[in-house]
């Protein structure tokens, strides 16, 4: 990798982070190159991490095996639906067990705001699910990472983490590729641990899709609202 001024131009990163959205629908014929990939992966992997332990594992699916967990995953997402005593259990408490203001009503927003732009309500039962399956299709994506990290490690391992996951988005940004992080493949960590061959101390922490964004998709359109950031920041005195 070539040597970085790190005291340089920094202004693109703005550019990158305002134009990343978590994208749901892709080209499925465009490829994404192995080196290319390997190329964001190297670069984000200056995230930031405690002691500079770099927690992360990655998984990259493509061709047969990413098929192949779609297969997988698709069919439990089915059974699931049909019984929930199938369910999974979560590697971790991503979401909380109660819902509070005010992340009740922005998650409803989100919710009901993607449902409502592609016309499904909240009695279209087999429209929702068929949405919610697109994430374990990718979104079709030609690309799925999947994160994991050893179970001996703490709990700052998930804030390095977030830092890693960030870089991947933002550097796949900067080279015209969209990601979507996706929490939804933690409801089938069994399935999804088993197919990567991960050693039994692994968790899954999430998935992404990654790949060139179809243009055409209303889905994509959808860009979730931001607070201004006196909403959130004490400035102590």
């Amino acid at each position: 990798m070539k040597d970085v001024d790190v005291f340089g131009d920094c202004q693109t990163v703005d550019a990158a982070i305002r134009s990343r959205f978590s994208c749901r629908a892709f080209l499925r014929d465009q490829e994404v190159e192995p080196a290319l990939l390997e190329e964001i992966l190297q670069v984000a992997s200056r995230a930031p991490s405690g002691s500079n332990a770099q927690p992360w594992k990655v998984y990259v699916l493509q061709g047969d095996a990413r098929n192949r967990l779609i297969a997988a995953v698709c069919a439990d997402h089915d059974r699931v639906t049909a019984d929930p005593l199938k369910a999974q259990m979560e590697s971790y408490d991503y979401y909380p067990p109660t819902w509070s203001s005010p992340y009740l009503e922005r998650r409803r927003e989100n919710g009901w705001g993607l449902y409502g732009l592609l016309g499904i309500n909240k009695t279209d039962r087999q429209e929702m699910h068929a949405q919610l399956q697109r994430n374990y299709r990718f979104f079709d994506a030609p690309v799925g990472l999947m994160f994991t990290v050893d179970k001996v490690m703490g709990r700052g391992s998930l804030l390095d983490y977030g830092t890693f996951i960030q870089n991947i988005m933002l550097c796949a940004r900067s080279r015209g590729l969209h990601t979507c992080p996706q929490a939804a493949w933690n409801l089938f960590p069994t399935t999804v641990l088993r197919h990567l061959g991960a050693a039994q101390g692994e968790m899954l922490v999430c998935g992404m899709s990654i790949g060139y964004a179809d243009p055409t998709a209303i889905v994509n359109t959808f860009h979730t609202p931001r607070e201004p950031a006196a909403s959130f920041t004490t400035w102590v005195k």
